[in-house]
């Protein structure tokens, strides 16, 4: 990677974006934050790569009571999808109940009998990761790839989701930027843009470090409002997030992967006057090489932390090696 003066770097000042020309900001972060050949040029983990054995041994040393929280929402037709390009809950159906059994007609031996089911989804209805796949830059996908050569009909043929199956557990960070910002409700509006200064000022505030491998999960309390209002706009909706102006901080912290308790990562509406869609995914998944997490359940999580006065834990979130996948289901857990 070349060298680049500070200087030249994009500010990090939401109130600095020029709201008439996403694709200026955008291209500016790109030049500035891409990681293609980083780790040479056959890479399929991008920011992965900063977990290593000793960071592994490092977040287990955290590891000091056995308490396990689970930070996965539920995965039912009780969802917040709506149906945007498919997106629809999970469908559970049962093909073998007890009802089957009390009968007799599973036609097994001996009184023995059986329940059995199936779910229907997709990938990313709720607790997810997004894959490398997931997101392309005008047509390239991450490490400067085609986008048509990675994913086909037959899925992401070069950077499918099961590659990170046995990678990703790390040391977690919990950022309750909600509870620094409002402690009054632990609520950020929507709309609300976090700024690279804010998260680390939170971090700060809880007395805690980010560091090479991490993976930093960011609390806004977007999901605790959707649980007691209602799912509402929650899929696609206004909802705090962070700013496209967060691209450096992302890139100079080193972090492994970061993950949200809202939709879409970023703030929604985008920065934007003019038409824009997901911007920071633009930036971060295909140059960047950044794993990102959606829909995470961080409000258990952030009490015990709380509750603890400790923000740190060891964090096990592999994704299911679904071949050729762009993106995974998951039940996150931090354990203290």
């Amino acid at each position: 990677m070349s060298e680049r003066g500070e200087s030249k770097r994009p500010s990090e000042n939401p109130a600095d974006i020029d709201r008439t020309d996403p694709g200026a900001e955008i291209a500016a972060r790109v030049e500035a934050f891409r990681n293609w050949g980083r780790w040479g040029d056959d890479d399929v983990l991008g920011t992965l790569n900063f977990i290593d054995a000793a960071k592994r041994v490092e977040a287990a040393g955290l590891v000091t009571d056995g308490t396990v929280i689970s930070l996965s929402q539920s995965f039912d037709t009780d969802g917040p999808q709506k149906g945007w390009r498919r997106r629809t809950n999970p469908v559970h159906t049962m093909t073998d109940t007890g009802v089957d059994a009390e009968r007799g007609n599973q036609g097994f031996p001996h009184g023995i009998g059986g329940a059995d089911d199936v779910i229907a989804m997709p990938l990313q209805c709720s607790t997810q990761w997004d894959g490398l796949g997931h997101i392309f830059d005008h047509g390239f996908a991450w490490n400067g790839r085609r986008a048509g050569d990675v994913v086909t009909s037959e899925g992401d043929l070069v950077t499918g989701i099961e590659h990170a199956a046995s990678v990703v557990v790390s040391r977690g960070v919990l950022l309750d930027v909600a509870g620094h910002l409002v402690p009054e409700t632990g609520e950020l509006p929507d709309g609300y843009a976090i700024s690279a200064a804010e998260l680390d000022a939170c971090a700060t505030a809880q007395g805690v470090s980010i560091g090479r491998g991490d993976i930093v999960l960011v609390r806004t309390g977007r999901l605790a409002r959707a649980r007691r209002e209602g799912w509402g706009d929650y899929a696609g909706g206004p909802s705090a997030g962070l700013s496209l102006t967060t691209a450096g901080w992302l890139h100079r912290t080193e972090i492994a992967a970061i993950a949200t308790d809202t939709w879409g990562f970023e703030v929604r509406p985008n920065e934007f006057d003019v038409p824009s869609f997901q911007p920071l995914h633009q930036v971060v998944i295909p140059n960047m090489g950044l794993t990102i997490g959606e829909m995470w359940d961080l409000d258990a999580l952030a009490a015990s932390c709380r509750e603890r006065g400790r923000w740190e834990f060891l964090l096990s979130a592999p994704p299911l090696p679904i071949t050729g996948a762009v993106g995974s289901p998951i039940n996150p857990v931090a354990i203290f």
